[in-house]
C-alpha cells in the first residue's frame, strides 16, 4: 500500500516552473531517493509536501488522505517530518530542550512533561548526542547540528521521514554510520524519502531512486537501473563511481 502518492505535482514561481508535474509514490516501509542537479526541484517537493508551499496543481495523499492544502502543522501531526538542508536550532537552548519542542509538534502528545523529557534524551541517545543534553545548540559543531536536527524530526514520532541532505559536511566514516543508522530507522517502521548528492551512500540505504531534472521526473528505478540510466548520467550521475 502506498503510504504517500504524489500525482502531477506543479509549483511555479512567477513563469518557472520549479516543479512540472511530477508524480511517484513511496511504499509503507521503503527508504526512496530523490535526486537531481542542483536546482532540479528537490527542495521544492518536500517544501510542496509538508505545506512550505503551496501547489499550483497536483495532488499529494498520505495515507490514501489528500493531504494538498494542509499547513504544515497539519502535515506534522499527520505523521510526516523532515530535517533540512540548512539546520536551524534554538542556538540558546540546550539540545534537550530542543528536542522537546520538537516533540510538542508530534503526531502524538506525551503523557507529561517527565514523558516528554524522556523521550528526547532516548532520541538524543539514540542518536549519539547522550554526552550533548546540556550543550547549548548554538555552540555545536556541524556534525552534532545535524545530529540534532535528525532528533527533533524524530522527536515528533514521524511515519515517513523526509530527509535533505544530512550527509552534507560528514566524512566518510560518518557518512556510513549514518547509512547504517537510518537503515536500523527503517526496522522501526519509518518510511523515508531522502535527497542527498552523496550517490553511493543513498544507492547503499534506498529501494527506488526518482531522478529529476529542471523540475520534471525524468527517471525512476532501483539504483542499478539509474546507475545506468544514460539520461541521468549526461544530466547528473557522470561517473559517481570514482566521484
Amino acid at each position: 500500500m502506498d503510504l504517500l502518492k504524489v500525482e502531477n505535482l506543479s509549483k511555479s514561481f512567477g513563469a518557472l516552473w520549479a516543479v512540472n508535474s511530477v508524480s511517484f509514490s513511496v511504499a509503507e516501509g521503503e527508504i526512496v531517493g530523490l535526486i537531481g542537479p542542483n536546482g532540479s526541484g528537490k527542495s521544492t517537493v518536500f517544501h510542496l509536501i509538508t505545506g512550505l508551499l503551496r501547489a499550483n496543481k497536483g495532488k499529494i495523499s498520505y495515507q490514501g488522505k489528500d493531504i494538498t492544502r494542509f499547513k504544515p502543522y497539519q502535515v506534522s501531526r499527520s505523521g510526516i517530518a523532515r530535517t533540512f538542508q540548512i539546520v536551524r536550532p534554538f542556538p540558546e537552548m540546550t539540545t534537550l530542550k530542543n528536542v522537546m519542542v520538537g516533540r510538542a509538534f508530534g503526531s502524538s502528545s506525551a503523557r507529561s512533561m517527565h514523558d516528554t523529557e524522556d523521550d528526547a534524551r532516548r532520541l538524543l541517545d539514540l542518536t549519539g548526542l547522550a554526552d550533548k543534553v546540556s550543550a547549548t545548540a548554538g555552540h555545536l559543531g556541524l556534525v552534532y547540528r545535524k545530529k540534532l536536527e535528525l532528533a527533533r524530526a524524530l522527536a515528533t514520532k514521524p511515519r515517513l521521514l523526509l530527509l535533505d541532505e544530512v550527509m552534507a559536511g560528514l566524512n566518510p566514516t560518518e557518512m556510513m554510520e549514518t547509512v547504517e543508522f537510518l537503515k536500523g530507522l527503517r526496522n522501526t517502521g519509518v518510511t523515508m524519502i531522502v535527497v542527498e548528492h552523496v550517490i553511493k551512500a543513498l544507492f547503499s540505504m534506498t529501494d527506488r531512486v526518482v531522478v529529476l531534472n529542471a523540475g520534471e521526473k525524468i527517471a525512476e528505478g532501483t539504483p542499478h537501473e539509474i546507475s545506468r540510466n544514460e539520461e541521468v548520467i549526461k544530466v547528473y550521475l557522470g561517473d559517481y563511481e570514482h566521484a
